[in-house]
């Protein structure tokens, strides 16, 4: 089985690797290609470092078809299509995969295009739905709008009748959301996000990409009961808290 290796965050180089085998709760997919993410170059980079346990080849999601599947796996056949989470080894001819980590393909979605979608799908829905509790009506506002994460976001949100704010830091990249659907578009390099978003009534939630850099003004951002979900540290890991700001109206990070 041949596999990529990152020699350097300049250089992969495909390599002969072991063989996988579908283990019980497994199965192994054929891939057809591999997504992405800023989490594969951070480890290409030799900052981001699989979890113990997990394979060393990048590749954090995949699409393909299934060819083996192990002991006790249920609702799934060789030669299905499919796209799966992975704790990595996505970068190969063939990848095996906790079965619970599968997705079926969408309708109407590519084989190919399938592979951008669990990093982004489980990641929104994981944090959105499960840990924010978004509902319809309301405001979202989605920092970093035009990324995967963003893009896959504003749908999401449109589709359960939520109004989206986003910031980008280009005119191309905001034309792109208000395509998706975002109706307040903030260009972060040339106004305040928490002003234009206290004039629009408050975020219900904040979905932010940055950590440290925001954390005041996305306090300052949130409405009366509103939720702040922090998914990325772009902007540093540390900062200061106003907790009165924070209890003052009874929000959540």
């Amino acid at each position: 089985m041949r596999a990529i290796i990152a020699v350097s965050t300049e250089r992969m180089t495909w390599q002969e690797v072991p063989d996988v085998a579908a283990h019980a709760g497994e199965v192994v997919i054929k891939v057809a290609a591999a997504g992405v993410n800023r989490a594969d170059l951070l480890q290409a980079g030799g900052s981001y470092p699989p979890p113990p346990g997990a394979s060393d080849i990048l590749g954090l999601e995949v699409s393909g078809t299934i060819a083996e599947i192990g002991p006790g796996v249920t609702g799934w056949s060789v030669g299905q299509s499919v796209c799966a989470l992975l704790a990595g080894g996505g970068y190969a001819e063939y990848v095996a995969v906790p079965a619970a980590q599968l997705l079926p393909v969408p309708a109407g979605v590519d084989l190919v295009a399938a592979a951008a979608l669990p990093e982004v799908a489980c990641t929104v829905w994981s944090n959105l739905m499960m840990t924010a509790r978004l509902r319809p009506g309301g405001l979202l506002l989605i920092h970093g709008g035009a990324s995967g994460i963003g893009t896959h976001a504003i749908q999401l949100a449109r589709a359960l009748g939520t109004r989206v704010a986003v910031t980008a830091g280009s005119a191309a990249k905001l034309a792109t959301c208000s395509e998706l659907g975002a109706e307040i578009l903030i260009n972060y390099r040339e106004e305040d996000f928490a002003e234009r978003i206290r004039e629009a009534g408050g975020a219900d939630v904040i979905f932010d990409i940055i950590g440290a850099k925001y954390l005041d003004r996305n306090i300052e951002a949130l409405a009366d009961g509103g939720r702040l979900v922090i998914i990325g540290m772009q902007g540093g890991i540390k900062a200061e808290l106003n907790i009165a700001t924070l209890l003052g109206k009874r929000a959540g990070v």
